[in-house]
């Protein structure tokens, strides 16, 4: 098969699939093998090719797809107006804990928020898929650790936690929101 004509057996799947579309799913497409160069080299090509258009082609921790660009949200959400939920404090403070400081207990998160953590906390974030248990700490109780999933990687737009923010600029921003109050 011709490399355009993959290109564009590519570009169909990504605009079909509902979820990011890891490099194994895309090879199994093709009767020939696709090696992992030719296929971001495709991938690349398609990303170019959507550069100045309202969609672009976006690497995420699960996969590629395709996304809405942030400068035309404000218009799509005029059609669907439902916002989406809101977190309580801590909720977020959790998950600010866990992602930065991942693998964690709930002992880890406890001491350093200063307040008991919620079993419905940790529910709530294993419920959007956001956490979820990693394993176990060898102490005694053998507490379990938890730690970020792709999901959580995937509905941020991110590769990998290191492409987090650091937590300066975060206090910074917070900061700045407080005072704009």
């Amino acid at each position: 098969m011709e490399p355009s004509q993959v290109k564009r057996v590519l570009e169909a799947a990504l605009l079909a699939a509902r979820e990011p579309m890891p490099p194994s799913d895309m090879k199994k497409m093709f009767d020939e093998e696709l090696s992992t160069d030719t296929l971001r080299r495709l991938l690349d090509q398609l990303r170019e090719e959507w550069a100045e258009r309202p969609v672009e082609l976006i690497q995420l921790a699960s996969g590629w797809r395709f996304r809405t660009r942030a400068e035309y949200l404000p218009y799509l959400e005029r059609l669907n107006p439902e916002r989406p939920p809101k977190y309580s404090r801590a909720v977020l403070e959790t998950l600010a804990i866990i992602a930065y400081r991942q693998p964690v207990t709930r002992g880890d998160i406890e001491e350093i928020r200063g307040v008991a953590v919620n079993t419905n906390v940790v529910k709530t974030l294993e419920e959007r898929g956001w956490i979820d248990v990693v394993g176990h700490r060898e102490t005694p109780g053998r507490p379990a650790l938890f730690a970020t999933t792709k999901q959580f990687l995937d509905d941020l737009g991110l590769r990998s936690v290191s492409e987090l923010p650091p937590l300066e600029q975060i206090a910074q921003t917070l900061e700045l929101n407080h005072e704009n109050q």
